[in-house]
């Protein structure tokens, strides 16, 4: 059997025998873009603490290659589930997904990192369970918006129904505690809702308890307090609790417009901690400047452009799960690339996310590159649900 690749007005088209898969280039060309970049970053700011932690310099740069290449793995075998399949295991899949958050918070099969049980490690893979759960509320919200898009339109019950299931998962998350992914997971869904035609005033209601919510969430933590007081003065204890986000923003300060130069930056010698996962977009400030961060940013531009393009296209070829999905993975990878930037950058209380693509860690790439890779299955199947009516072709072609 042999296997062709095209490049057409649609974008490239990889044909084995009668089947036929529609690759979008842009997205293609900015996730590779994303993958490699921040391979390049991650080796730059991990040299120094592997000879230190392992004398072996190339430590975390070999490992983040073995995590790319797992993640395209992963990202294959995604991308070769139907979509109906997602829909019809949403529910099987958010059951899962609740194991998996209990499962962490048990002494001995979950890991504790710096005070928060988040990773169970699975064949010598640690992976983030929070990461996990994000993929699976998409895919539940997403199927549940198809299921009952009357309900979510005309009763605040299409609402309700669904952000009251992730309110469990949500406790859950903060056990552990991750208040960072409760707020991604609950306003990917929200988001997700609005666009489905929740009622403006029933969505301003949920998001006002929300926003109620996290206040309380903060009040009634000490370290989420001293968290957002850090962030409202963040030079008031440079060297104990503000330290984190004070040599973030030096890092800033000394890339100025074109950077220090790759490689030659001194905060992520030990000043910076967390350097190639949580604060990797500030070494890319310091090395590369405002030309480096410029370039990340239109990156996660391009992507979440492309999901909600493909989220348009998957809707008028009727397929209104798959719609639904891509406007949530596009949600959800802008609220967290913008999460990750904004706390780097000081705009935002310090969160544990890291940027997606980009950050060390095999567990965060696998499901970042799986989600991606159901991205490029929903604009597929728009493609042949839409190939045999002429009279739309040169819409899906543009798209």
């Amino acid at each position: 059997m042999k296997t062709r690749v095209a490049v057409r007005s649609q974008g490239m088209v990889f044909q084995w025998g009668d089947k036929r898969f529609y690759l979008d280039t842009l997205l293609l060309l900015a996730s590779l873009g994303l993958l490699l970049f921040g391979y390049v970053m991650v080796a730059s700011a991990s040299l120094h603490l592997g000879d230190k932690m392992s004398q072996d310099s190339f430590y975390f740069p070999r490992h983040q290659l073995m995590h790319i290449g797992m993640g395209l793995a992963t990202g294959l075998i995604a991308a070769s589930v139907k979509l109906e399949t997602w829909k019809n295991n949403s529910m099987l899949l958010y059951l899962f997904g609740l194991v998996l958050l209990v499962l962490v918070l048990i002494p001995g099969i979950g890991k504790m990192v710096n005070g928060s049980y988040r990773w169970i490690s699975l064949l010598g893979i640690r992976i983030q369970v929070s990461e996990v759960f994000k993929l699976i509320a998409a895919i539940y919200v997403a199927s549940f918006i198809d299921r009952h898009l009357p309900l979510v339109r005309n009763s605040i019950q299409g609402m309700i129904r669904p952000l009251g299931l992730l309110s469990v998962a949500a406790l859950l998350l903060l056990k552990e505690p991750d208040f960072g992914a409760t707020a991604v997971v609950m306003a990917t869904a929200l988001g997700m809702l609005f666009l489905a035609g929740a009622k403006l005033w029933q969505f301003g209601l949920l998001i006002g308890t929300v926003v109620g919510a996290g206040v309380l969430l903060i009040m009634t933590a000490a370290y989420r307090l001293k968290r957002v007081m850090s962030f409202v003065d963040p030079w008031d204890d440079p060297l104990n609790s503000d330290f984190q986000l004070t040599q973030a923003l030096i890092a800033f300060g000394r890339g100025e417009w074109n950077g220090v130069g790759l490689g030659s930056s001194i905060q992520k010698m030990f000043y910076l901690p967390e350097a190639h996962t949580d604060f990797l977009f500030s070494v890319i400030g310091e090395e590369l400047g405002l030309v480096g961060t410029t370039a990340v940013i239109f990156l996660f531009m391009v992507i979440v452009w492309r999901a909600f393009v493909i989220g348009q296209l998957a809707e008028r070829a009727g397929i209104r799960f798959a719609a639904f999905l891509a406007y949530g993975i596009g949600i959800w990878f802008g609220l967290q690339a913008f999460i990750n930037m904004g706390v780097n950058m000081g705009l935002l209380p310090t969160k544990g996310l890291t940027l997606p693509l980009m950050s060390y860690g095999g567990g965060s790439m696998m499901v970042m590159c799986s989600a991606l890779a159901i991205l490029f299955r929903i604009r597929s199947e728009a493609i042949e649900t839409w190939s045999g009516t002429p009279k739309v072709r040169s819409t899906w072609a543009r798209a």
